[in-house]
């Protein structure tokens, strides 16, 4: 039975493979909310984390089965190694939910053999169907991917797989671990599977790829055409070193170009059926969602969800766009949920006008969190004449969207000037329910503020990156500040809005510090040790 779709499964893994980024980490509440914003974007498949690498992952993926992963919903996976502790751990977590995948890798390059794994080829070839039919007989979804595929013997490859398939594998994952195969390569690989692999046809192909060359889009491309059905891919490309092939880029490539790909699909070229299930007005805010939660910030020039996709500085540009847009734009900035409304809400309205816009943008509030919500909305409106959408976007995330609150920030205050000391005030209050007072002088009113505080909380960490950004135009915009911290060699990040930059920035290392603060907690508090680190791409 041939198992090959007609259409492009997608499979996320921002919160495994992207949450692999330095300074990424998220925790249980954030990834939940994630998730949630991706069963509403449409993904088929969610790969929530490693159930077994840490309790904190396994709670998160257990939570998601639970909350997401209903009927109707999208397939919620866990990662686990070709071990019974890691598959086994992985099947618990993931019970809740009404469809359920266990994703189990080994590795099958000979350097990933000789240097981490210590074991031989026909060790890979006793544990793989070994530990994949474990997994068959503890969920019926099974997927198995042969880690660093893209630098493995062929030859070997096709034995590793066609094993695989055999002991009950529905889905075999192609990774190209390191990011260094070129796209005629990557098609020559996929095609080298289908036609040396006897029982391919009862699988789905997919493809994992890193962007360490840049090409891992390209790659995905012409994986399709040669026979993939299934991208993994993380929103805004985020994932270990330079990320993952973007699942907004692939999708929208797949959008755009459909003519193109249609035949390679087995459709006639003019089909205007869509290639995915993605609700694509759906991928501008779970962009905006995964950079405000994980703090990486989107690059301009990113392309689809970069704040210059849709801009035009070039006059010849500007004229053609405004004559017709397809001159100069080959998608509608509306395509992706990119809008211009403009002022909707202002002080006077009330809660539930408030309510209403929100739910229209697409967010879901509990009556606590849509509280909070308003209470900032009316003090941002007592600022602002006009409250955008994006005013409203920012407010949410940032009042709702945030690190648990273990030291909170009850006044920021600063003195500066070209000929004055810049100075800073700050009064936190303390996880145990002091308020503690100091201040402190600074290079700048940011430097001191965050001088000021690092007085007062007293956790060594090294600041590695600030940025700012306005929300919207004009003097009286909000202003979104992220921030990285080091400590120990792991990154923290913060992220916070406001109208003052200076209380944002403020609000954003107290966000980054919290995170800090708790990671040191549970690292007291574990009762275990955490396993080996593992890592599948």
């Amino acid at each position: 039975m041939n198992k090959q779709p007609d259409r492009i499964i997608i499979f996320d893994t921002t919160l495994r493979d992207g949450e692999q980024s330095p300074g990424a980490t998220l925790n249980v509440d954030e990834k939940l909310t994630i998730a949630t914003a991706l069963a509403r974007l449409g993904v088929d498949i969610i790969e929530a984390g490693f159930p077994y690498a840490s309790p904190g992952d396994f709670e998160a993926v257990q939570k998601i089965a639970e909350a997401v992963g209903i009927e109707g919903g999208p397939t919620i996976c866990g990662l686990a190694r070709a071990t019974q502790q890691d598959i086994k751990a992985a099947a618990e977590a993931l019970k809740p939910a009404a469809k359920k995948r266990i994703h189990t890798f080994l590795a099958t390059s000979d350097i990933h053999l000789e240097h981490k794994l210590k074991k031989t080829r026909q060790e890979v070839l006793q544990i793989v169907p070994e530990m994949v039919a474990y997994a068959k007989s503890l969920v019926e979804d099974v997927e198995f991917s042969p880690e660093d595929a893209g630098r493995s013997d062929p030859e070997f490859l096709y034995q590793v797989l066609e094993s695989a398939i055999a002991a009950g594998a529905t889905t075999v994952n192609i990774p190209d671990t390191v990011g260094y195969l070129t796209p005629s390569e990557f098609g020559a690989l996929i095609k080298g599977i289908k036609d040396n692999v006897p029982n391919i046809d009862r699988a789905i192909i997919s493809v994992h790829g890193h962007n360490d060359l840049g090409l891992a889009v390209a790659n995905f491309l012409e994986a399709v055409k040669n026979g993939a059905r299934q991208l993994e891919c993380t929103i805004n490309g985020i994932g270990e070193r330079a990320g993952n092939a973007a699942m907004e880029e692939l999708v929208m490539a797949l959008h755009v170009r459909r003519q193109y790909f249609n035949p390679f699909l087995g459709r006639p070229a003019d089909s205007t059926e869509p290639l995915t299930n993605i609700n694509t007005k759906e991928i501008y805010r779970t962009s905006r969602l995964v950079s405000n939660l994980t703090g990486m910030m989107v690059q301009p020039n990113k392309a689809i969800v970069g704040a210059n996709a849709f801009a035009h500085e070039s006059g010849i540009h500007q004229d053609g766009v405004l004559k017709h847009k397809l001159t100069y734009e080959i998608m509608d900035a509306e395509s992706i949920g990119l809008t211009n409304n403009q002022i909707v809400l202002g002080k006077l309205s009330g809660r539930n006008a408030f309510r209403t816009r929100l739910k229209e943008l697409g967010f879901e509030l509990s009556e606590t969190d849509l509280n909070k919500a308003f209470l900032r909305f009316k003090e941002v409106a007592d600022k602002k004449k006009e409250i955008t959408d994006w005013d409203l976007e920012a407010i949410v995330n940032d009042e709702i969207n945030t690190a648990p609150e273990l030291f909170h920030l009850e006044l920021v205050q600063v003195s500066c000037g070209d000929n004055a000391r810049p100075t800073a005030t700050v009064a936190l209050r303390t996880p145990d329910g002091k308020e503690l007072m100091d201040a402190a002088i600074g290079t700048g009113p940011v430097d001191a503020v965050y001088k000021a505080i690092n007085r007062v909380v007293n956790i060594p960490n090294e600041l590695i990156e600030f940025s700012v950004k306005s929300v919207t135009a004009g003097i009286d915009a909000m202003g979104e500040v992220t921030i990285r911290l080091r400590h120990e060699g792991r990154i923290y990040s913060g992220h916070a809005a406001n109208t003052d930059i200076i209380v944002a920035s403020a609000r954003a290392y107290i966000s980054a510090l919290n995170r800090l603060y708790a990671a040191l907690q549970q690292k007291e508090t574990a009762k275990s040790e955490d396993p080996q680190e593992a890592v599948v791409s």
